[in-house]
């Protein structure tokens, strides 16, 4: 299977010896555990965040990340969202939003993307907004690894070879690693946030923009550690 519909409120996914949980809620509290980052996104509604960091009143189209045990409370009946829980990773704490109409950066076929939360490392999990336009026919593409992903607006279709699968507004998807697919769009936009498990982008401790602009003696302090000059962290 390439593409499913998530109906059920929780699913968990085994990925590199890491637990991963995605996990939708409404108006009820969610209590999130100690030993985990926790990535969310506010679909609508006012939501009351409480964790080590302090509490904050999160509005809709706002996202974040959530380092260790967190709750989430909604303050509206309507209030709707979507955390995926990282077991074992030690999360930097963020918020952001709300999402801007399209994205930041050039995708395929006239699509544009943003990266919503970095990966702290290379290699670490991220979290992404991608955008189509309306008219929109993608190239069929794979990722590597498994996409959970929310639409947050408008309406399209993921196609796959086994079948189209129409997608509106609060539909929750997963789409397996190597999964031939492509998304398309007709009169109307469509809007998804997404959750990588992993990425091959981020910085290293041989690569990251404090080392990198550091001269010494006229020289970038990356470039003598490359030649040997600078001891790595042990």
């Amino acid at each position: 299977m390439t593409f499913e519909l998530l109906s059920q409120p929780t699913l968990r996914l085994p990925f590199t010896g890491r637990s991963m949980r995605l996990l939708e809620w409404n108006a009820d509290p969610v209590d999130l555990e100690q030993d985990a980052a926790h990535y969310f996104y506010i679909d609508q509604g006012q939501t009351l965040v409480s964790c080590s960091s302090g509490e904050f009143l999160v509005g809709p189209r706002m996202y974040g990340c959530l380092a260790g045990g967190a709750t989430i409370e909604s303050l509206d009946p309507m209030a709707r969202g979507m955390v995926v829980s990282v077991d074992r990773f030690a999360g930097m704490f963020h918020l952001g939003g709300p999402l801007e109409e399209t994205g930041r950066l050039q995708y395929i076929d006239g699509c544009s993307d943003s990266l919503l939360i970095p990966p702290g490392m290379r290699g670490d999990p991220c979290f992404n907004y991608l955008h189509l336009p309306a008219g929109i026919d993608q190239t069929r593409h794979t990722h590597p690894s498994f996409r959970l992903g929310l639409v947050v607006r408008g309406a399209g279709i993921c196609r796959t070879d086994e079948g189209d699968q129409r997608l509106a507004v609060g539909d929750l998807f997963l789409i397996h690693a190597d999964g031939l697919h492509s998304f398309h769009t007709h009169e109307q936009e469509l809007a998804v946030v997404a959750f990588h498990p992993d990425s091959d982008f981020g910085p290293t401790h041989d690569d990251h923009p404090m080392l990198n602009r550091t001269w010494v003696d006229g020289v970038s302090a990356q470039r003598r550690r490359a030649a040997g000059n600078l001891e790595p962290p042990a």
